[in-house]
């Protein structure tokens, strides 16, 4: 009893009973119904109005990783919103870059991010870098049906790996494949640019600011080429979302940080409109 001479509120048992470590098995007992993966996949084609988010870049560096994304959704050939943040925190050591059904995957992010704290809190530890790649795939799988009717989700993980120190990058298909990317990588509708444009600026040693500018350099080719990914927008003061993770935990840069380096990246462009030339050796 309270003191109001009330009883106390009770969790229902479910809650109090040990299980399984995993977010997404509790749920799929208690309340399936907010599983993406119970839904029942539309009967009909999916018509392309729904928006999407492009385009996500990672690179690893001396010191961890950085991923950057650019802030553009897209509704067919229409520009649904601007300023579409598309790379998440995971956890303290990862983080997460969305290409794809936005709406879901932003749905998918939060369930992530969910299951992870979830594990750290009944097990009393973290996951490895490895583990929590296999849980996002996981959740990929239980997508499939939404994707096969038109609404995929393409995301990229990237983190520190306390066990071996250094950054990694794990890429997925939408069947739930896990890839682990060496150096570099990028998914959504700019990826071919994103990735052309990394493989003649990236180094082995960068420090983190070559990186982050290596990254934005990137997204901007992608952007040069590809209608669906939006570059920094200097009027509107709109520039990529970028996380740096490294053995200090994960951390987004400012506004004024990313774009100071955006404007030194558009006022050499104004110079060398195809960007910096890559050396022959």
């Amino acid at each position: 009893m309270t003191s109001a001479g009330f009883p106390a509120p009770r969790l229902p048992a479910a809650f109090m009973t040990p299980g399984s470590s995993s977010f997404a098995d509790f749920l799929s007992v208690q309340a399936p119904d907010l599983l993406p993966a119970r839904r029942t996949p539309v009967s009909v084609t999916v018509p392309l109005d729904a928006p999407h988010g492009t385009t996500i870049v990672a690179a690893t560096f001396r010191d961890g990783v950085v991923m950057a994304g650019d802030r553009r959704a897209t509704t067919g050939n229409i520009i649904a919103q601007r300023d579409f943040e598309k790379v998440f925190p995971a956890d303290e050591y990862s983080c997460v870059g969305i290409a794809g059904s936005a709406g879901l995957a932003v749905e998918m992010v939060r369930l992530f991010q969910a299951e992870l704290e979830h594990y750290e809190k009944i097990e009393g530890t973290t996951l490895s870098l490895d583990g929590k790649a296999n849980r996002l795939s996981a959740l990929l799988r239980g997508n499939l049906g939404m994707a096969m009717q038109g609404l995929a989700v393409v995301p990229l993980f990237a983190g520190f790996d306390l066990e071996a120190s250094v950054g990694r990058i794990f890429s997925y298909d939408v069947t739930g494949g896990r890839y682990e990317e060496q150096a570099f990588h990028s998914v959504g509708s700019g990826s071919l640019f994103a990735r052309g444009s990394l493989k003649k600026l990236y180094r082995e040693g960068l420090t983190a600011e070559d990186c982050v500018t290596a990254a934005i350099q990137a997204l901007y080719d992608a952007a040069d080429d590809d209608s669906a990914t939006g570059g920094p927008d200097m009027t509107r003061r709109i520039f990529p979302v970028v996380a740096v993770v490294t053995d200090k935990g994960f951390s987004k840069m400012s506004t004024d940080d990313v774009a100071t380096i955006a404007r030194r990246v558009v006022d050499a462009r104004m110079l060398r409109p195809d960007g910096p030339a890559a050396g022959l050796t």
